[in-house]
């Protein structure tokens, strides 16, 4: 664990004066002292790696010996481990660098004993491994060489691809061809788009649908009104009424709560103001916003309740109604029930 580094005093005064809020003058207080501790511990270690290659290159010590020794002083003196160990690496590295750059001029002295004739000689070996790639600058004569040869085996050209039948071009102390491939990314190759199976248009999805459900309801309609039994009755005598007498059957369920009710419940109360005033009330009484029908059980079952209550009604009383609106059985008494 390392320790605090504390914070740079000479950087925390100088925030505050600026205005800056103590809590970020201290922050960047401990960022600047932290930094100071490094390059310090970075100095230190350097200092150490230096004199451990002096000290191996004068004591013929051997990179192991070197980084050994390195990481030891480094520990002693406090670095963390880690770090010892990656400066000791460097500094083993350095000094076997170091022991073959010293090995290297005394090879060249060999070679300067023999006399201008060893001298060419080295001259030759130089540009060979020039042209060898070894690393050595290549003068621009050996540059136009190595181009003209270059260009001399392209143009002698190769026999034909194992593959394609081709020529196959190959360069002067070519032996294999290689083909380089561009790594193209695959969005600009291809480009996946989902499909939007659920989208409708109006035209001609809607509108071709209720064309053909308006058709359908034509056809019944002109059907029905040209068979079912239909016939214009006698005028209208007011001294004479009908028994029994039968609302429209859209009004029958009016009718039928008259027969339980005063009027002015069944006629007024129920029908203008309990009727406007619970549609009314039903947003205000299920606030349930979702939309699955298995969770609105409130609104399923006041719609299932007028549903049931209406239809029964008007059930009773256009089939089990007759003459003077009494209770009978359509199977034994007949059906009073016309449109």
């Amino acid at each position: 664990m390392a320790e605090d580094p504390g914070i740079d005093q000479e950087t925390f005064d100088r925030l505050i004066e600026e205005g800056q809020p103590e809590r970020v003058a201290r922050a960047k207080a401990k960022a600047a002292a932290a930094r100071k501790s490094r390059q310090a511990e970075a100095s230190s270690g350097n200092g150490a790696a230096a004199d451990g290659e002096a000290g191996g290159g004068g004591g013929g010590e051997t990179p192991e010996q070197v980084q050994e020794r390195v990481f030891k002083e480094l520990v002693d003196d406090g670095a963390p481990e880690r770090v010892a160990r990656a400066k000791a690496k460097a500094a083993a590295a350095r000094a076997e660098k170091a022991a073959e750059k010293s090995s290297e001029p005394a090879k060249q002295p060999a070679g300067a004993k023999s006399g201008g004739g060893g001298g060419a000689a080295a001259g030759n070996g130089a540009a060979n491994r020039a042209g060898d790639g070894t690393g050595i600058a290549l003068t621009p004569e050996q540059r136009q060489q190595r181009v003209a040869a270059a260009l001399a085996g392209r143009a002698e050209g190769g026999g034909p691809h194992e593959r394609t039948g081709g020529t196959e071009t190959k360069y002067a102390g070519q032996e294999h061809t290689h083909r380089l491939l561009a790594m193209v990314p695959p969005t600009g190759i291809q480009q996946i788009r989902g499909k939007q199976d659920d989208k409708a248009y109006t035209w001609p999805h809607l509108l071709t649908a209720e064309f053909i459900c308006l058709m359908a309801v034509t056809a019944f309609l002109f059907v029905f009104s040209a068979l079912a039994p239909a016939p214009l009755r006698e005028l209208a005598n007011p001294n004479v009424t009908p028994n029994p007498s039968k609302a429209p059957w859209y009004f029958l369920g009016l009718q039928e709560m008259l027969r339980y009710w005063h009027p002015m419940v069944a006629g007024v109360t129920i029908p203008l103001l309990l009727g406007p005033l619970a549609l009314v009330a039903i947003p205000y009484l299920d606030r349930n916003p979702s939309m699955r029908p298995e969770r609105r059980r409130f609104a399923y079952t006041l719609f299932t309740m007028f549903l049931v209550a209406s239809a029964a009604l008007t059930l009773s009383g256009s089939f089990f109604r007759g003459p003077g609106f009494n209770w009978t059985w359509p199977w034994a008494d007949g059906i009073w029930f016309t449109l």
